[in-house]
């Protein structure tokens, strides 16, 4: 239950090729055309003038992350061989305000939301949003930067979950906690230095369920504004579980609380 550094000058892992646009006219067109980006690579060589910089300031207003990369980076990433010193990453799909997303919530019974903190690993973040829809939490949201992003790896690793379950992207998850607890959301974050064992912790929806990253955990700011702070209780020598072992785990203990809160009042 941790998180990685991001490293941006390093090509993105296998699988998450083909889903590009380089060069700027191209780039340049993706953006007004409205084609769902999340994230722009520019050479960090680049002059920023003329048409690159119409490119990274458009990004930029529609909050899409800009990195600036060693050019060789960009080299190996490229298909075309003409990247023009800018390539546009495209998702399988747009990321939602949250703000829509908490809209949702408001009409679904027992809304289940899933936060999540700065998990890098394609494989992991779809395995999450996978667990996710199958026990039917109403969406996800995820940081624009320092994530995953709704990229081909994460959509092959949630088995197609990304095209099913509403994802709103983020600038500040610190702030999406605080919006969610502003709609209703009992939000509890997953920590294995915490004091409480999940299985004695407060789940009752509208639950918001927060896990962090590979290495990092959910980070100090985020947790710190959590009505609630769980661990999953070890007893063998490794100190926590991976990141989409430990929210499948708190996801369908959520899911057994609620079967069983049913079953007590007699609904099917």
């Amino acid at each position: 239950m941790a998180g990685t550094g991001s490293r941006p000058e390093q090509p993105d892992p296998a699988g998450d090729l083909g889903g590009v646009v380089e060069g700027r006219n191209a780039v340049r067109e993706a953006l007004r055309a409205g084609q769902p980006i999340r994230k722009l690579q520019v050479s960090k060589t680049a002059r920023l003038r003329g048409g690159l910089l119409e490119v990274v300031q458009e990004a930029r207003r529609r909050g899409i992350p800009v990195q600036f990369v060693d050019p060789r980076h960009l080299d190996q990433v490229s298909v075309t061989g003409a990247h023009q010193g800018v390539v546009a990453w495209l998702a399988v799909r747009p990321l939602l305000e949250l703000e829509e997303l908490l809209e949702r919530a408001r009409s679904v019974p027992d809304p289940v939301l899933v936060l999540v903190d700065g998990v890098e690993d394609p494989r992991n973040l779809g395995a999450i949003l996978r667990t996710a829809e199958a026990v039917g939490a109403v969406g996800a949201v995820i940081p624009t930067r320092r994530s995953a992003g709704l990229s081909p790896a994460v959509a092959k690793a949630s088995a197609g979950a990304v095209m099913h379950l509403p994802v709103a992207g983020v600038v500040n998850l610190a702030r999406a906690v605080e919006a969610c607890k502003e709609a209703g959301f009992w939000v509890v974050a997953a920590d294995p230095r915490a004091s409480v064992d999940y299985d004695e912790a407060r789940l009752d929806p509208p639950l918001a369920l927060v896990v962090g990253g590979e290495e990092r955990g959910v980070r100090r700011l985020v947790r710190e504004r959590c009505d609630a702070v769980v661990r999953i209780p070890m007893r063998g020598r490794v100190e926590s579980l991976n990141v989409s072992v430990a929210a499948a785990i708190l996801l369908y203990e959520v899911l057994r609380r609620l079967r069983a809160r049913q079953r007590e009042a007699g609904s099917p």
